[in-house]
């Protein structure tokens, strides 16, 4: 097959959505398919556009490029929502026989809503006020929905995304795939479970209100006075630690450790340099530091919502805890630094668990799900 996957993320490979893409892509070469990848950089110049329009910008000339080279490829996968104006295009003009659209959907945009909806209540979301939840109903819902309307084929990376995709978009399970994200040989390190002390938790990811930041704000406060030789972590965050610190106040400062860059390859050992992986994210779709961090032996806790339940086991290979529960989320962190042989434990399991994970399972369901709507389409696979 030959395969063009696009995603409107910079090219640069950090994490994210352009690991995925890389990792399933080169196992897919590996199995003799022709992979071509378009990223954000490759369509839009830096500072040369809107970023307010930047998606649908992207969308509107990933969808030109992919007309103009139509013969090139078999099928295209279009991570959403850059397979809007591709997928409208295909729906209007239903005769011109163009490659099939498989989506890559990370998540929902509806749980987005109804999460960062209630905090807005709560004082605890940025930059989500009426306006912004206007201009999300108006502008950034209807292009995910456009989205999966006009795919042929659908991948995703949690359960409960495949299931909402067949119960309220009315799509075919053939069309749907939960495929679960693989994890690099090179995250399984061996690991020393140290005695009870000086406790190191870990947060692994760009600084986020949906992140859960305020309620590990509030858990930190809490157990501060009874962990004496805590530190928490913050890395890749893309903020300066300047204004992460002010947001932790004077009375945590000397706990936290802010590091906003970090190199893929050093990944592995900032894992292992510390001994709790802390993730409490109100939405998401299944993050790969959270696998990152199983492989290489950590404890993990994290929200029992979205892709974390579909690989967490509570109180087996991890901790699942409520989201947006401070309280919950103190009490996890307080049972994990009381006891060296529960975090040796889950640690234990978790990189157990994650050994049957493997980007090479995860290329070889996203190829049988290409198969699929090839063959549905009446397509050839060259």
């Amino acid at each position: 097959m030959k395969i063009l996957i696009a995603a409107c993320v910079p090219r640069e490979r950090k994490g994210g959505v352009a690991s995925t893409v890389y990792n399933i892509g080169e196992e897919l070469e590996g199995f003799g398919h022709t992979l071509t990848y378009i990223f954000l950089d490759d369509l839009i110049p830096p500072g040369s556009v809107s970023p307010r329009f930047l998606e649908l910008i992207f969308s509107s000339r990933l969808a030109r490029y992919i007309v103009r080279n139509r013969d090139k490829f078999s099928l295209v996968n279009l991570h959403a929502p850059a397979g809007l104006v591709y997928g409208l295009l295909r729906k209007w003009l239903p005769g011109t026989n163009w490659p099939p659209y498989i989506m890559t959907l990370h998540g929902l945009e509806e749980r987005r809503m109804h999460v960062m909806s209630r905090e807005q209540k709560k004082g605890r979301a940025w930059n989500y006020n009426w306006k912004n939840r206007l201009w999300h109903r108006v502008y950034h819902f209807p292009r995910f929905r456009g989205s999966i309307y006009t795919t042929q084929g659908v991948h995703v990376c949690a359960r409960d995304v495949a299931n909402y995709l067949q119960l309220y978009y009315n799509l075919d399970a053939e069309r749907v795939s939960y495929i679960c994200h693989g994890v690099e040989a090179r995250f399984f390190t061996s690991r020393q479970y140290r005695e009870n002390g000086r406790l190191r938790l870990l947060y692994a990811g760009t600084w986020l209100d949906q992140r859960g930041i305020f309620y590990i704000r509030d858990a930190l406060r809490s157990i501060a006075g009874r962990l004496p030789g805590l530190t928490m972590t913050f890395a890749g965050t893309g903020t300066s630690a300047e204004e992460i610190g002010r947001f932790f106040g004077s009375d945590l400062q000397e706990r936290i450790i802010v590091q906003p860059a970090v190199a893929s390859e050093r990944m592995p050992e900032l894992y292992s340099e510390h001994d709790v992986f802390v993730f409490p994210s109100l939405m998401e779709g299944l993050p790969c530091v959270v696998l990152e961090a199983m492989a290489s032996g950590m404890p993990v806790i994290t929200t029992e919502t979205c892709g974390m339940p579909d690989v967490i086991e509570d109180n087996f290979n991890g901790l699942l805890i409520p989201p947006a529960n401070a309280g919950a989320l103190e009490e996890a962190i307080v049972r994990l630094a009381s006891s060296d042989t529960l975090r040796e434990r889950l640690g234990r399991a978790a990189q157990d668990s994650m050994r049957r994970y493997s980007w090479e399972r995860a290329a070889r369901a996203f190829e049988s799900l290409c198969r699929r709507v090839l063959a549905a389409k009446g397509r050839k696979e060259s």
